[in-house]
């Protein structure tokens, strides 16, 4: 008889992956001069779509006009690339383990539709949350906690302690 492994319960081990991202991490500040971020890819996905459909809008706006000029298009950014990559691995990581399915992790006692909405909800409000904070959780909390920065370590605490906060109100959408 033969033994197959169901590789779909197989996890990667969490401290190793946690080491890889703290040298990725320190390597892109070797490399780039700066730290991780994904805000400024979706940044720059949304100057270059207003570009595309509003030209004129995104010309004479005080915001989209710092980021479109004749030498530098808005998409030729390494963050737009680390995104991409980011996915891609995600993918590639889903398919080699077999968990590569389309469907929607949500409590038994709310709708499909109901997680949904509650999840793009949050989307939104991390999404105007970065653009505030002028960076993401990578971005902000990650590479300014790396660099010893003050605002760094407020950013990591006030996101874990928010979510901590909030979790007890918002637990039966995902438990």
């Amino acid at each position: 008889m033969k033994h197959t492994h169901d590789r779909s319960t197989t996890y990667f081990n969490p401290y190793f992956g946690g080491v890889m991202l703290g040298l990725i991490l320190l390597a892109t500040f070797y490399i780039t001069g700066r730290g991780l971020g994904a805000s400024g890819a979706a940044k720059s996905t949304v100057v270059a779509a207003v570009d595309k459909v509003a030209p004129k809008h995104a010309e004479e706006s005080a915001y989209y006009s710092k980021f479109i000029s004749d030498d530098l298009h808005p998409m030729n950014t390494w963050l737009v690339f680390e995104v991409i990559g980011v996915l891609a691995g995600a993918f590639l990581s889903g398919a080699l383990a077999g968990r590569l399915k389309f469907k929607t992790e949500h409590n038994p006692k709310i709708s499909i539709r109901r997680r949904l909405v509650f999840a793009l909800i949050g989307g939104v409000f991390f999404g105007v949350g970065s653009q505030i904070a002028r960076g993401c959780t990578s971005g902000a909390a990650l590479s300014g906690a790396a660099v010893l920065s003050l605002g760094g370590f407020i950013t990591m605490m006030a996101i874990f302690g928010s979510a901590y906060g909030f979790a007890y109100f918002f637990r039966k959408l995902w438990i």
